[in-house]
């Protein structure tokens, strides 16, 4: 009986020591599964992140506000000028309701035609400079991004960011952002003394 209680006392020893090993190896496992990957640069060191906020871009380089301004003025001249043609043919369609009873089939059927084909020419040359706005405006803001590549290569030189990065409103893909990491403001500096000098 004495030797029961004991081979019970060293197999309950077992199963503690067995126990108490599962449970403090487990948990070095799960730290180590658990820890968040770091990619390192080939010096060992970590990787430098930097990004740009592009609406700070936007609203603060003279240059691209100044051409968004122009871009904006010929937008609207182009609604303003197809709002005016419209106005002139309901003018037009007016005076000649005015003669009332006066107005023959043919003459009714004739300006019918020429309100038609008024119509047609007005939204013809709205549709042809709007596209010729939107290229324009396209070749600007391509432009524009290929100012900035070449300014944040030589921007790079001395910083030797990994990656730059860039956020702003509806492209905001960072769930989290540090400020420090943050190079706008030398950005801003910068294309604002590059593009001045170039497009004086």
């Amino acid at each position: 009986m004495k030797h029961l209680s004991l081979l019970l006392n060293a197999v309950l020893l077992i199963a503690v020591a067995f126990l108490y090993y599962l449970h403090f190896s487990a948990k070095k496992t799960n730290e180590i599964k658990f820890k968040p990957p770091v990619s390192f640069n080939s010096n060992g060191s970590h990787p430098l992140i930097a990004y740009v906020d592009l609406d700070s871009l936007n609203e603060k380089i003279t240059y691209i506000k100044t051409n968004r301004k122009l871009l904006e003025a010929e937008q609207l001249a182009i609604e303003t000028e197809w709002e005016n043609g419209y106005r002139n043919l309901e003018a037009q369609k007016n005076n000649f309701l005015k003669k009332g009873e006066s107005i023959t089939q043919q003459q009714a059927e004739g300006f019918q035609a020429y309100l038609l084909e008024q119509q047609q020419s007005i939204d013809a040359k709205k549709q042809s400079l709007t596209q010729k706005l939107n290229e324009k405006s396209y070749k600007f803001m391509d432009g524009i991004q290929k100012e900035l590549k070449k300014f944040l290569e030589e921007y790079n030189e001395s910083k030797a960011f990994t990656y730059i990065m860039t956020t702003g409103n509806g492209l905001d893909y960072m769930v989290y952002k540090d400020s420090s990491l943050n190079i706008t403001q030398d950005v801003i500096a910068g294309m604002n003394e590059k593009l001045n000098a170039k497009h004086k």
